[in-house]
């Protein structure tokens, strides 16, 4: 179920006048029933991973909290993390490195027979692995307790709204909130009508009509396209992407705020940032706290001198870009902002960066924006011969051609709004300040979303793009 579906809507308004007549421990059976219903409808195949996972996680955990033997501890905390990154492994990995070490193997000599084997991918399996590992890491660390209720822990994994794309919630922040009784705030209503509406806006009117623009660029030979209409392919995929992704997000985030939940803020306008690091804490903020907090710092983090501080950012984001999916494109993407970050980092040299005047930030913004796009060459294209050929044409044959002015114009149409919205909050340092607002203005914005909605659909909708990492 897509959450700019009919299905999803009606499936939500059921489950929602249920939940709402009932006590919280009957809300949260509601709430797991319902989650795997939603996730059983993209496959039920499926549902075994997920009740698997929740399963390894929630006696591990257990295990761990009755247990004083520091031995047993990290021998069970080993279990859960060789658990879910096997299930991960061989379901996202397995094609990727049996290919490649097949062809290792051929180009040296040597006969490979591998199994091929027709894995289809889980939706979502990224996150909710993630979210379980991150569980049982914290039980270990002593930074959350475990819950002995399996209901508890079992929504906690499998919340519908965030199951599928996230945000990956750290059990600290999420759990107890499955387990108190939900006190519903006279705000929660208008809080999750913004989520959605706003969502809903990123979702169908800008990644849905920057899609067709994305792919048709992208499915294209770099010959029998101008510099131009690459740049704008690249631009059209940087909007389609964030528009998506933090689309799906702020739906999220709004459905959860209806059945008295509050998911993290996952996005915080990357494309207003200034650095390499500025967009990492704005761009996947769940993911990024969870390199951060479990790959980089016990990598060692800033700690060890500068040469290890760089070689620990990049690690961290060569393997985040492998996360991403099974494929040299994404390490490559993930190498490069690993690289970027570090080479920030040199040059703005030791200590809070210094504040920037108005036209220095201006020229920064847009700066780090272009070099954010070149990784959304690397992370959207086809092969690295792609790369090469489309920037070896962007800056040998730079001409605007009728296709590009036509792209450009409905880049501008699509896009200006939100990024007057954006800068906007980026002025008032607030994610929502159409709540400072009155009323009339509030609900004049909303009826432009809606009306931008009805009168201007994409040719046909897409899935979200993060559905497949």
């Amino acid at each position: 179920m897509l959450f700019n579906s009919y299905t999803f809507w009606i499936f939500f308004g059921c489950l929602f006048v249920i939940y709402h007549r009932l006590q919280r421990r009957n809300q949260n059976i509601v709430l797991l029933i319902g989650s795997y219903v939603f996730y059983g409808c993209w496959d039920w195949r499926f549902l075994g991973l997920i009740a698997l996972s929740t399963i390894v996680d929630y006696c591990v955990a257990l295990a761990i909290t009755g247990s004083t033997e520091q031995r047993r501890r990290k021998l069970l905390l080993a279990v859960s993390i060789c658990a879910n990154l096997g299930i991960l492994l061989f379901f996202k990995y397995y094609g990727f490195f049996a290919g490649e070490l097949e062809v290792l193997l051929t180009n040296i000599g040597v006969p490979a027979m591998l199994p091929t084997l027709n894995i289809v991918l889980p939706v979502g399996i990224s996150f909710y692995t993630f979210q379980t590992m991150s569980y049982t890491i914290d039980v270990y660390r002593g930074d959350c307790k475990a819950t002995r209720s399996i209901l508890d822990f079992a929504v906690y994994v499998s919340f519908f709204p965030q199951l599928v794309a996230g945000p990956i919630e750290r059990a600290s922040h999420f759990l107890p909130q499955v387990q108190k009784t939900r006190v519903h705030a006279s705000t929660d209503f208008r809080d999750g009508l913004f989520l959605i509406l706003s969502g809903l806006f990123r979702k169908v009117v800008i990644a849905d009509n920057m899609a067709p623009l994305a792919n048709v660029i992208f499915s294209t030979s770099a010959a029998d396209l101008s510099g131009a209409e690459i740049l704008l392919g690249v631009y059209a995929f940087a909007f389609q992407i964030y528009g998506d992704f933090s689309g799906y997000s702020q739906i999220a985030r709004g459905t959860a705020k209806w059945l008295g939940f509050d998911l993290m803020v996952n996005f915080a306008r990357p494309y207003f940032a200034l650095s390499a690091s500025d967009f990492w804490r704005r761009w996947h903020i769940s993911l990024s706290q969870w390199l951060r907090d479990y790959l980089y710092i016990p990598l060692g983090g800033s700690r060890g001198g500068e040469w290890r501080t760089h070689r620990n950012l990049t690690l961290t984001m060569l393997l985040g870009g492998l996360w991403h999916g099974a494929a040299w494109t994404f390490v490559v993407w993930g190498l490069y902002h690993g690289v970027l970050q570090a080479i920030f980092k040199l040059v703005q040299g030791p200590g809070k960066p210094k504040p920037l005047s108005l036209p220095h930030r201006c020229v920064m913004i847009v700066f780090m924006f272009h070099l954010t796009c070149f990784g959304w060459l690397l992370f959207r294209a086809e092969s690295m011969s792609q790369v090469v050929a489309f920037s070896t044409q962007m800056a040998t044959h730079f001409s605007m051609t009728p296709m590009a002015w036509t792209m450009l114009g409905l880049i501008t149409f699509y896009v200006i709004p939100l990024l007057a919205f954006e800068c906007w909050c980026e002025i008032e340092n607030v994610h929502a300040p159409v709540f400072q607002v009155h009323w009339a203005w509030r609900g004049t914005a909303y009826l432009y979303v809606v009306a931008m909605i009805v009168f201007f659909p994409p040719p046909m909708p897409s899935q979200f793009i993060y559905f497949q990492f």
